[in-house]
């Protein structure tokens, strides 16, 4: 199966650069990735992170959209529970119409941070409960499409003078809570096997497909997975490179908070573990693709073929950038 190869991108906040930089390395890495052939740029949204610097995805991706040429540029994603459909189909409309067929909207139902963070954001209202999400999704694709019910109060509202362009839709999801609601609407999926590898599943691309087909959409839908890959030139130095990523993972899982950790720090921590912790951080490493380009390629070709995808996309976390660029400069090199 060919494979393209896309990116999403967490802005991570590199330790060997000042934490203020960490916008700006993502733009200087998306114009590496426009370059070697990656199809698509995605950033996510997180709040109040001392790990990943970027709450606003859509002026990131106005941005490097801007600064690049042929790559896709889009959300990965905005997490719709904050916002109102209506503010983000406009937002996302009028990129599509500066940066016509480049433009994706990938939505997703987490909050991106804690809940004081998704309290203020709502204030001075309550943050939206969580069935309101299906809700949101339907007013967005409508609001896109001018596809609202003839009695909806919102009837007759024009995101833009014209109706066309808009984004390219998706729904975002890590172990198939969504797939049935993104296929009913009609909306694109990405799978973020990265967040969790043990609960993604080939079948969740079905329920998705089968949901699109039994709601009378035309054609078939796109999907992607998401996947946490990271590479160097020996398989050594890339579980090293990994290790930041891994560490930072698992010492979520522990509910402990701190800067990155650069690979020998990790490999001293690890030394320092708890077997049963060590066993964690090494189950955590087997959901990784960690290798030599060659090694990862295998892997990647054996999750496209196993899921029955032809679009993957890379999250790569290092602790500089120099390894974020070299690891997607090496795996780009097959493009």
């Amino acid at each position: 199966m060919s494979i393209k190869l896309s990116v999403v991108d967490q802005t991570p906040v590199h330790g060997s650069h000042s934490k203020v930089a960490a916008p700006s390395l993502s733009v200087e890495l998306a114009k590496l990735c426009d370059q070697l052939g990656y199809y698509r740029y995605w950033v996510a949204e997180h709040h109040n992170s001392v790990h990943f610097a970027n709450p606003c995805p859509e002026i990131l991706v106005a941005h490097i959209a801007s600064v690049t040429e042929r790559i896709r540029v889009g959300s990965g994603g905005v997490m719709l529970s904050h916002y109102s459909p209506l503010k983000v189909a406009e937002c996302f409309s009028m990129m599509a119409t500066l940066f016509p067929d480049r433009i994706d909207l990938g939505v997703g139902r987490a909050p991106g941070g804690s809940g004081q963070t998704s309290s203020a954001l709502a204030y001075p209202n309550a943050p939206a409960a969580a069935e309101s999400y299906a809700d949101k999704a339907q007013q967005l694709e409508n609001f896109l499409h001018g596809t609202l019910a003839r009695n909806h109060p919102y009837q007759g509202i024009k995101v833009m003078p014209d109706a066309n362009p808009t984004p390219e839709l998706w729904m975002l999801g890590s172990s198939g809570g969504s797939a049935a609601l993104a296929g009913q609407l009609g909306y694109n999926i990405a799978l973020a096997r990265f967040i969790d590898p043990d609960n993604c599943r080939p079948d969740i691309f079905a329920e998705h497909k089968q949901a699109w087909s039994n709601a009378g959409h035309k054609g078939e839908p796109n999907t992607i997975l998401a996947i946490a890959a990271i590479c160097a030139e020996t398989e050594h130095e890339a579980k090293l490179r990994a290790g930041t990523a891994v560490y930072r993972k698992l010492a979520a899982q522990l509910g402990q908070r701190e800067d990155f950790l650069t690979p020998a720090e990790v490999q001293d921590r690890y030394q320092q573990l708890p077997v049963s912790i060590q066993a964690a951080y090494d189950h955590i490493l087997a959901g990784y693709t960690v290798g030599t380009p060659e090694q990862c390629w295998d892997e990647m070709d054996t999750l496209s073929n196993a899921f029955g995808c032809d679009e993957l996309s890379l999250v790569t976390v290092t602790y500089s950038q120099a390894e974020r660029l070299d690891s997607y400069q090496l795996l780009g090199s097959e493009l």
